[in-house]
């Protein structure tokens, strides 16, 4: 699977003859993982049901001409009280060749498309290593990267606006 090529072009012939835009995925790959399960899964049975914490993220950045690593994160903390039961951390990486798109279209493709691609990778790789530490596998929810990528521009416009400060009033 880490071979595998997905484009998304526009423009027929001329993208696959390398001339028109392109989303290219080169590679996908496991760039870190980090499983720890303190008390392993020994506990007792009151602490079948933990408080299941999830934090993601997405990260990109250029590694040659038109490609871009693009990496999705997922920590993943399950608690019994103060007792931690485990703690996934897995960072799921794909690099992405995109050419032919101006540089908003370029963002949101690494911010919303890429991820959507490296989701289902990641979500497997996070119920596999939660298996093999000895817990039930536990399977990521779906997650709507369009949504997030929106909600992520809005805060950067609110922060912009918020360090610019009020706009001058403006005399006629």
């Amino acid at each position: 699977m880490a071979d595998e090529n997905t484009t998304l072009a526009g423009g027929g012939d001329s993208a696959a003859n390398g001339q028109g835009p392109a989303v290219a995925l080169q590679t996908v790959y496991i760039k870190d993982l980090s499983f720890e399960s303190p008390k392993g899964p020994f506990l007792p049975a009151q602490a079948q049901d933990p408080k299941i914490s999830l934090n993601l993220s997405t990260a990109s950045n250029t590694v040659g001409q038109d490609a871009h690593e693009v990496v999705l994160t997922v920590t993943l903390e399950a608690n019994n009280g103060e007792v931690a039961v485990y703690i996934a951390e897995v960072k799921q990486a794909g690099v992405f060749v995109v050419r032919g798109f101006g540089p908003e279209e370029t963002r949101r493709i690494l911010g919303s498309f890429a991820p959507n691609i490296l989701f289902p990778y990641i979500r497997q790789t996070v119920s596999d290593v939660i298996s093999k530490g000895g817990f039930p596998p536990f399977l990521l929810p779906h997650v709507n990267f369009d949504a997030l990528f929106e909600r992520s521009l809005q805060e950067q416009a609110a922060r912009q606006a918020r360090q610019q400060g009020p706009a001058p009033e403006q005399t006629n």
